[in-house]
């Protein structure tokens, strides 16, 4: 068994370990170097036979492999054809006009182009006309002793006969301010909805022109009025910083034109009315001749943010504040102060309402329902000074900086019942329009030095206006054949007009358009026809009364160059002067200067007499007129300034 066991463990162990014969010895001896790479030789022919196949074989291989194309379905194709041909003709509105149709319309702004504001726009057929609208605007800083602007009115006078209506899109002062002053001297139905009609009516009272209420015709939203014999006219809400706002279908012989009047697309708006989409789309699917669309926010990107999205910095502020809050806005955003309103309540303050029309815009949104408040949260301004600060919240106009508005007054000391304490708040909920900057810079200083706080923080406050995505929305929707860009300066037209070409607008149907330019628009084409008068009329607001242009220019001329008064008596016989003449300047030489000055004139005017054309001294107007230009200018050569020249020659 111990043998067995033996062998068995010999034959199991591996090969490796027997001792190997002379045969497997000389077998591992070293080959020589031309064998060794004779063998080299053909195996690396071999790898390069399997690695690298002739073409035909990877031809073959590929062929081998390759699919051909798939059978085409003619019925598939067919209703890909036929699908491009439903894009072609939902997106092409050529397709939509009535083509064959001679008609017209032609559109007239006198006002809203080339500026923020004053807005206003003729549309007119063969035999009748509307009018879009009827804005005031504000003056610039030149403009001195000017309080508003109005459109001239000369191409309305032209037209008046023709003219069947007043159409209103909503209740802004630059859609509105001016109706009055059309008022004063013509009268016409005037169609809106009605907080439009209602504001109207108290500038009709303020102006003593009550009667002229008979003309008021309130609309109802979604329903078509038919205008005269050639216009027909739908209302559709739209969302915009103001209530009761609405976007216009004007449908004539020639087509429908859409004018959007100012808008955004505020999905979540404070009352809930959202703007109608559906009837805008209802006119695109239909046909578009035209669109008019504000421009106004045209360079901002972003979409415009809710109204609602104020109210969470609203709540901020004001469970922070510890005195009073003294808000500012502008007055006609209702849904801006309704909101304010709402926070005030919340943290158990009264509130009181200052400034004239503020008072007004809160009290007619009240009295239609608009909005509602319980009447006893309200108190006058008397009481305010009686009350803990915590339970006051003001409510003001003045965010703008104007002069006589009551915050202004408010922060020189000047209101009768308000003074600014250390603690306030001051809320500002408005952005500054541009030309304001000024002005506000100047009440913030007045605030701040009372010690009062001022939050005006970019979340109280948002645009009215559509940005770029939401005008890419009205375009799309509207999809009309003829573009035209309004409210607005040139850079927003101008930006406006290349958002339309991006959503397939072509650049041959978008006109620009300044004020008084008459564009002619028929289902074939639109062109520019011929221009109008434009302009603006000065208005003071103290007592309502236009300024005349020259009174204007004359003001402008004494700001900046100052004036010289000269009195003179000139003998009728000698032609000579009968005493030293009376000059009398103002910004144009200091009060030590004066005598030196009188004394230059004094020889400009002897000099001037004694080459003065012979017959003239019989013509007092026309030697003032001739001395004056001599020493216009002699101030020139000297000072490089028109100064204004009041000469007056006494003949004895």
């Amino acid at each position: 068994m111990a043998e067995e066991k033996k062998e068995a463990q010999q034959q199991s162990k591996p090969q490796t370990d027997r001792k190997p014969n002379n045969n497997r010895r000389n077998n591992n001896r070293k080959p020589n170097n031309n064998q060794n790479r004779q063998g080299a030789d053909k195996n690396s022919q071999n790898k390069n036979q399997n690695a690298k196949p002739s073409n035909n074989n990877r031809n073959k291989s590929r062929n081998r492999h390759k699919r051909g194309p798939a059978p085409v379905d003619d019925t598939l194709k067919s209703f890909v054809i036929k699908n491009q041909e439903v894009h072609k003709q939902r997106l092409n509105p050529h397709y939509k006009l009535n083509l064959d149709s001679k008609a017209k319309v032609r559109i007239t702004p006198l006002g809203g182009l080339g500026e923020i504001g004053g807005n206003i726009a003729v549309f007119e057929t063969d035999n009748e006309a509307i009018l879009i609208d009827v804005g005031m605007s504000f003056p610039d800083e030149e403009m001195h002793g000017v309080d508003i602007l109005v459109p001239d009115f000369s191409y309305i006078r032209e037209i008046k006969d023709k003219i069947v209506g007043i159409i209103i899109t909503h209740a802004h002062e630059d859609h509105i301010g001016a109706v009055p002053y059309l008022f004063r001297e013509m009268q016409f139905p005037i169609y809106g909805t009605p907080l439009p009609l209602a504001m109207i009516g108290n500038k009709f009272d303020e102006h003593h022109l009550k009667e002229f209420r008979k003309y008021f015709n309130p609309v109802e939203k979604r329903k078509v009025y038919k205008i005269g014999n050639d216009f027909e006219i739908e209302w559709m809400h739209m969302t915009h910083s103001i209530l009761d706002s609405s976007s216009l279908a004007i449908t004539t012989e020639a087509g429908t034109i859409i004018h959007t009047g100012d808008f955004k697309i505020d999905h979540t708006p404070v009352d809930g009315y959202t703007a109608d989409l559906h009837r805008l789309a209802h006119y695109g699917d239909k046909g578009v001749l035209c669109l008019l669309s504000d421009s106004t926010n045209s360079h901002n990107p972003a979409p415009t943010p809710s109204e609602l999205s104020v109210a969470p910095a609203l709540d901020r502020v004001f469970s922070k504040a510890e005195g009073r809050i003294i808000l500012s806005t502008f007055s006609s955003n209702i849904h801006r102060v309704y909101q304010a309103i709402q926070y005030g309540i919340k943290y158990g303050r009264k509130v009181c309402v200052i400034g004239r029309s503020m008072e007004r815009n809160i009290e007619v949104a009240l009295q239609y329902d608009y909005i509602k408040f319980p009447k006893n949260i309200f108190v006058d301004a008397d009481e305010v000074a009686r009350m803990n600060d915590k339970d006051v919240l003001i409510v003001t106009t003045g965010s703008q900086g104007e002069a006589n508005s009551a915050l202004f007054r408010m922060s020189i000391g000047e209101h009768r019942h308000i003074k600014i304490k250390p603690s306030d708040l001051i809320i500002l909920s408005s952005r500054a329009i541009p030309g304001n900057e000024g002005s506000i810079s100047q009440m913030l200083n007045h605030l701040q030095k009372g010690g009062a706080k001022v939050a005006m923080d970019r979340d109280l406050h948002v645009s009215g206006h559509a940005s770029m995505e939401e005008q890419k929305l009205m375009l799309r929707l509207v999809n009309p054949k003829f573009f035209l860009p309004v409210h607005g300066e040139y850079n927003h037209v101008m930006r406006h007009k290349e958002t339309a070409m991006m959503c397939g607008v072509p650049e041959r149907n978008i006109l620009l358009m300044t004020d008084g330019e008459q564009i002619e628009v028929a289902p074939k084409y639109m062109r520019k026809v011929k221009t109008v008068k434009t302009g603006k009329t000065y208005i003071d607001n103290q007592n309502n009364h236009e300024i005349e242009d020259d009174i204007v220019l004359d003001r402008q001329k004494l700001a900046t160059d100052g004036v010289v008064m000269m009195v003179a008596q000139v003998s009728e016989q000698t032609g000579k002067m009968m005493d030293k003449p009376k000059v009398t300047t103002f910004g144009i030489v200091p009060d030590k200067r004066d005598k030196a000055f009188a004394k230059e004139m004094e020889e400009i005017i002897e000099n001037f007499l004694i080459n003065m054309k012979p017959g003239l001294i019989g013509s007092p107007k026309t030697l003032e007129g001739d001395l004056r230009q001599v020493v216009r200018k002699h101030i020139y050569r000297k000072m490089k300034k028109y100064p204004l020249i009041v000469p007056h020659i006494l003949i004895h």
